[in-house]
């Protein structure tokens, strides 16, 4: 059961349509100093489910390289400053597409008038599934374990994406989501 959500997981959380784009989003406690932060340390979150080691490895690695480039050290032990933990999701929508197609003339002008001439349409329609992934990044101060940054990133899933896709796209959404991390001053 653990492989199965696991190889669900490596296939729907990561790739994504390439028309969609990534919906990203963060949010911060605005009483928080984020320049005191230098460390941080990987925590698993209470509740969250494991996507499994390949690609909890594939997530934790890309945040990893994106943290360092803003300046965070990881450790392995309890004197980060920061706690990281991140969760997976994939949530199903439905799609409903509808096509019509128009048979003959309708009306119009003509020459001296309206013409009112008949034609005939018909509509028709068909529904669809859709998977979007999501991946939440939390980031807790460890003096006090309060939440002080969250990220969120979803995307439409693309379930036929290769591995050197699905990685694109996963580095391409951590990007955006820590694209304003640390969150701005503001005076």
């Amino acid at each position: 059961m653990k492989r199965a959500l696991s190889c669900l997981l490596l296939g729907l959380v990561i790739p994504a349509v390439s028309a969609l784009s990534q919906d990203v989003r963060y949010n911060f406690d605005k009483n928080t100093d984020f320049s005191r932060f230098k460390t941080y340390k990987w925590v698993e979150l209470k509740d969250a489910k494991s996507p499994g080691d390949l690609l909890n490895k594939q997530i934790k690695d890309v945040f990893d390289t994106q943290l360092a480039a803003k300046g965070l050290t990881k450790v392995e032990d309890d004197s980060a400053n920061l706690y990281i933990g991140y969760q997976v999701a994939v949530a199903q929508e439905k799609e409903f597409t509808s096509y019509n197609t128009d048979w003959g003339y309708g009306g119009g002008w003509y020459r001296s008038g309206w013409y009112g001439g008949g034609g005939s349409s018909m509509t028709t329609g068909q529904t669809s599934t859709i998977y979007v992934g999501q991946l939440a990044l939390d980031m807790y101060d460890s003096a006090n374990k309060d939440l002080v940054w969250r990220g969120l990133g979803s995307k439409t899933i693309d379930q036929k994406a290769k591995p050197e896709k699905q990685q694109k796209n996963l580095t391409k959404t951590v990007t955006k989501m820590l694209k304003n991390y640390p969150p701005p001053i503001k005076k």
